[in-house]
């Protein structure tokens, strides 16, 4: 009688075996599967970057980065799209970081769990996934034509401030988030209100996570063009902007004009100009990385 059961568990334990040694084998294909995958976007990029760097680096010096553009390429330079970037990326940091952090801080901690605050949250999410080119659109109609800024450095601030609103308010939804709720208790224990609460415990805990998806989300506007183009920014701009009214532009729409001369040179100094974005891009990036180990390390 013992015979059958020794049978029927040595088969169940072999049946078991089999089962575990299928699930490792097919966790080590998917393991290997995403390595090739990230070992196929790491060689791309390598090989964007040498490209890049090989016919442009030649080209870098400070008569590039103080110079005007140019119909010849020897003496093209880059110093009214930089500055023209730096316009823009300073207004669209001073509208779109207080609306971001102000619009999670009362998502998070003030507003009802209601249908009208679900309702907003997933619009916010869908804005998120928007085209860049239909915040141009939007930015066109409302910045250039309605309230008649022109094609100005203003317009496209506000129109790349419209297209990173939702990635930092989300950013700063989740760093408010991750926040014990027991602080919040222990502070009202002690009698402090809701804003002292949100001021002195809150956000200081949160200020990591803010910062972090704030610069992310501000390097993703250094970058864009499109929405840019379609308000109206110039591709040539012989003068830098002194004002937010002034005519513009920005090294992504010098960088596509560049690449789109058919003179020989041309491509050299746009790829001169993808260094500096490039460059520019890396010490955003960097800066998050450094101010959130350093906000980190304080906590």
């Amino acid at each position: 009688m013992n015979r059958p059961q020794q049978g029927g568990l040595a088969g169940g334990t072999g049946l078991f075996n089999t089962r575990q040694q299928t699930r490792k084998r097919m966790g080590s294909a998917f393991a290997v599967l995403c390595f090739l995958a990230t070992a196929v976007g790491i060689v791309f990029l390598a090989v964007l970057l040498i490209d890049i760097v090989r016919d442009g680096a030649g080209r870098l010096s400070s008569a590039f980065l103080s110079g005007m553009p140019s119909r010849f390429p020897a003496r093209a330079g880059i110093k009214p799209a930089l500055v023209g970037s730096l316009w823009t990326l300073g207004i669209t940091a001073l509208v779109s970081f207080p609306l971001g952090v102000g619009t999670a801080i009362w998502l998070e901690e003030y507003a009802p769990n209601n249908r009208f605050t679900r309702l907003i949250q997933t619009n916010i999410a869908n804005l998120a996934g928007v085209p860049s080119i239909v915040y141009g659109i939007l930015g066109l109609a409302v910045f250039v034509r309605l309230f008649a800024f022109g094609e100005c450095v203003l317009a496209g601030a506000l129109t790349l401030a419209l297209l990173i609103l939702p990635v930092i308010i989300i950013s700063s939804q989740e760093a408010i988030r991750a926040v014990p709720n027991s602080i919040r208790l222990g502070a009202y224990a002690l009698g402090a209100t809701r804003w002292e609460t949100i001021r002195d415990q809150v956000l200081p805990l949160a200020l990591p996570g803010v910062l972090t998806g704030t610069i992310l989300a501000l390097s993703r506007a250094v970058g864009e063009a499109a929405p840019l183009i379609m308000i109206g920014a110039l591709a040539f701009v012989p003068f830098v902007p002194k004002t937010p009214l002034d005519e513009f532009t920005v090294i992504p729409i010098q960088i596509f004009d560049w690449i789109n001369r058919p003179q020989a040179g041309f491509h050299e100094v746009a790829a001169a100009a993808s260094i500096v974005l490039l460059i520019a891009l890396l010490t955003l990036n960097g800066t998050a990385i450094l101010l959130r180990n350093r906000f980190s390390r304080k906590r």
